[in-house]
């Protein structure tokens, strides 16, 4: 760090850069964006999804009480999943993460109520989900789903698509930036 030779006795001391522009290219940023894979961020949710339904299951049956708010839980882990797996920067993912949260809230609930319902006739998960014929969706969501329910989806999909994306420091975000300006020039 460069002292001043007369430092003014009233200036903070400067912690932050020299000045410079960061040492960045467009390269930098394409190279960003086909780090990107919505494959890899599609199959990591459908993981997650089949994990929080069975640990969904189990904490049910371990302590004889549903809670609703779980699914909450399953839009975090969704939104991290899709970030750690798929590495986007652009809005596809955050759309994916809340529709993957929506969808995977109401699966999630068809699968604990079959569970719970296989309990009490003493069959299994399996069996009760392959006898669903279309008689059974009404009733499903009269008595099984509710406001409730639908309110936890709704947030479960704002979390998931708040940590969908992934966290850039300053030099990718003016990398990526610098691609976008290079790009909308050329075309």
């Amino acid at each position: 760090m460069k002292t001043e030779p007369n430092p003014k006795p009233l200036r903070l001391r400067k912690k932050h850069g020299e000045g410079r522009g960061l040492d960045v290219t467009a390269e930098d940023g394409e190279r960003l964006l086909r780090a990107q894979s919505m494959p890899r961020a599609i199959a990591a949710s459908v993981i997650v999804l089949l994990v929080f339904c069975f640990l969904w299951i189990s904490a049910a049956a371990l302590t004889n009480r549903v809670f609703p708010w779980m699914t909450v839980v399953l839009g975090g882990m969704l939104g991290i999943a899709i970030r750690r797996a798929g590495r986007g920067v652009d809005w596809r993912f955050p759309l994916l993460a809340a529709v993957m949260a929506l969808a995977g809230s109401v699966i999630s609930n068809i699968v604990l109520a079959a569970s719970t319902t296989a309990e009490s006739f003493g069959t299994g998960t399996v069996d009760v989900l392959q006898a669903v014929t279309s008689m059974t969706w009404p009733v499903f969501f009269d008595e099984v789903w509710n406001i409730a329910d639908g309110f936890y989806s709704v947030v479960a999909a704002g979390i998931a698509a708040f940590f969908a994306n992934r966290r850039l420091t300053r030099a990718q975000f003016y990398a990526l930036r610098r691609w976008r300006e290079q790009s909308d020039g050329h075309q």
